[in-house]
């Protein structure tokens, strides 16, 4: 408690530039730290609708009423955006009649892209400012601490003998802010990486399930020519 108390103090006696940038690195963990939380939630509903699609995509049912069980809940994201988009495109491409089999497929490839960068957006939104927390937040505190060390330097051109006792404080002070810097910047630097390297992977299950779907298209689309 005496340990909370005494960095309490220091914030306190600190100059306003110091405190000015320990308030900056504040409100930066605290906007990280939102995002954190945020990103935690979105990516791990991403994955468990993905898994969810996945069963429901490969259990052998009609795709068609899968189709158009999504579009009656509306507001699809993730796998099932992409099969959506995909599904749709080929269906009216298909009904409007006289398009080759490559043209059906090239059509739904190209609305299930959109959907997959919609989506991608959606999943790297915030991550960038993650970054930036995490790579700036350090050379601020630094800045604090700088300029708090030459006060303490400054000050002490009024007095007659100088010593460790009357510069110790004002140090103490500014190193303060590079405290504050790094207790901003681990965690944003943390999260950024983990949650790059988990929208990363969710992008490769996104262009996997592309792959198979357009497989599965492009027989649809040579049965329907052969039919025809």
């Amino acid at each position: 408690m005496s340990g909370d108390l005494s960095i309490l103090r220091l914030i306190v006696q600190a100059s306003p530039v110091v405190q000015l940038v320990i308030a900056l690195l504040l409100g930066a963990s605290l906007m990280s730290w939102a995002i954190i939380f945020s990103k935690r939630m979105m990516v791990r509903r991403a994955r468990s609708d993905a898994e969810r699609f996945e069963n429901s995509f490969w259990s052998g049912g009609d795709l068609a009423a899968l189709y158009r069980s999504i579009e009656a809940r509306g507001g699809a994201t993730g796998m099932e955006s992409i099969f959506e988009f995909g599904f749709r495109e080929f269906a009216k491409l298909r009904q409007q009649g006289g398009a080759a089999a490559d043209l059906l497929l090239e059509g739904a490839r190209r609305a299930m892209r959109v959907a997959q960068l919609k989506e991608t957006e959606r999943l790297e939104h915030n991550l960038a400012s993650l970054a930036t927390v995490g790579s700036t937040s350090p050379y601020v505190g630094l800045f604090g601490t700088v300029w708090g060390i030459m006060s303490a330097f400054t000050s002490l051109s009024n007095v007659q003998q100088a010593t460790l006792a009357s510069v110790a404080p004002g140090i103490a002070e500014a190193l303060v802010a590079t405290a504050f810097g790094l207790f901003a910047a681990i965690p944003a630097v943390i999260a950024y990486n983990r949650y790059a390297d988990q929208v990363s992977r969710l992008e490769m299950r996104y262009d996997a399930f592309m792959e198979e779907f357009s497989t599965i298209l492009q027989r649809h689309a040579a049965r329907g020519a052969g039919g025809g």
